[in-house]
């Protein structure tokens, strides 16, 4: 049992100071200004934020081998721990387009690690279904249309760790969408060069958010809305985007908060070096791009996101800890477990510093140390 005292956190936008939080069997049991029970280790988070874990529901590798090029539970192994050292203590393993071999072998790989996870939640499938006017770094040969035959042959035995896809909507038929729909996979439109009346269906039909906004979808024209038009004018629908200053300039991040607010959230979008199979990143310029010079993944973490809204976008502290906590849970339908401090929610804690300086991790109860005062 955990007892973090002398620490700052936001509870509904309102900054608490001077708070106690309490953890005990991986979860919050209490947040209290009273005295500390007996039983408990005291952590002296001296004036520290307490945040969420972060949350990164599109990443491709951490630490070392990229997922796609190495699609084995030891690459699982290694994500999730330098992932959980790097502040992010949920994430999707992301696979891009690629041969519905890899695919098998990413889903084999999952099923097997997945009772071992700590900070894996299971995988993003961003493609094959995507537009091929919208490939970004994605490989031509591998996309292509759905077929309910080949969708459900992927996903028959996947035990559900498919928990989300990237799909170009108005490409594919309805009874394959619905089909997807129904085994509880989240349903992101990206790679899509949709309309604003195409996207406007797609949300219609289930599709929940997009996938990083801006980058592989058309770009707003004032006589013909589309895409990013429609999801800004969108109610409901949700957005991740990459802010890295390099796939998005900042002021455009700044413009997107302003009008989508809790409804945008934060990726990585990012990938390691690789010199195997379709997805060549080669790092350049603080960015990945492919052989060709086509701008890929990037090289930032959560934190680093996190940090760069607030200084470089305008985004209130309080926003931007919830880009990359509470709103990727609400993606994901996990908010009830996770994404924010209250009581009964899972206790995956991370201390900031006033400069997002990542000073430890709690995961579930367990405490990875980073950095010594």
């Amino acid at each position: 049992m955990i007892a973090i005292k002398n620490c700052k956190f936001f509870k509904q936008g309102r900054l608490v100071t001077d708070a106690t939080i309490l953890i005990a069997d991986g979860l919050i049991t209490a947040i209290t200004e009273g005295e500390i029970p007996s039983g408990y280790t005291i952590e002296d988070a001296q004036g520290n934020y307490v945040s969420p874990g972060f949350i990164d529901l599109q990443i491709y590798g951490s630490g070392g081998n990229l997922f796609s090029a190495y699609p084995t539970v030891e690459t699982l192994r290694q994500m999730d721990e330098h992932l959980i050292s790097k502040g992010t203590t949920g994430f999707l393993a992301c696979l891009a387009t690629n041969t519905l071999e890899v695919f098998q072998e990413a889903i084999t790989a999952a099923k097997a690690y997945m009772p071992e996870a700590k900070a894996f939640l299971g995988l993003h499938l961003e493609g094959p279904y995507l537009n091929p006017k919208r490939l970004g770094a994605h490989p031509e040969k591998y996309v292509h249309k759905a077929t309910l035959e080949e969708v459900k042959k992927l996903l028959d035995n996947a035990g559900g760790v498919v928990k989300m896809m990237t799909i170009a909507h108005e490409l594919q038929d309805e009874e394959v969408i619905r089909y997807l729909l129904d085994q509880g996979i989240v349903l992101s439109l990206g790679h899509s060069d949709a309309n604003f009346e195409q996207a406007n269906k797609a949300f219609a039909d289930g599709f929940t958010t997009a996938t990083h906004l801006f980058n592989a979808m058309p770009s707003i024209h004032h006589r013909n809305p589309n895409l990013p038009a429609a999801i800004f004018n969108h109610p409901r629908a949700m957005a991740s985007i990459i802010a890295d200053g390099a796939h998005v300039d900042f002021e455009i991040v700044k413009m997107s908060y302003k009008m989508m607010q809790e409804r945008l959230f934060l990726i990585t979008d990012a990938v390691t070096a690789c010199g195997i199979g379709p997805y060549q990143h080669r790092l350049e310029g603080g960015r990945y791009v492919m052989p060709e010079g086509t701008i890929s993944g990037s090289n930032i973490t959560l934190r680093d996101a996190v940090s760069n809204c607030v200084q470089y976008c305008g985004v209130p502290v309080a926003a931007a800890l919830d880009m990359a906590s509470a709103n990727p849970a609400k993606v994901l339908g996990i908010a009830g477990k996770t994404g924010s401090i209250a009581p009964g929610k899972a206790a995956s804690l991370l201390l900031l510093s006033d400069e997002f300086v990542l000073r430890k991790v709690f995961v579930a109860g367990v405490e990875h140390l980073i950095s010594i005062n």
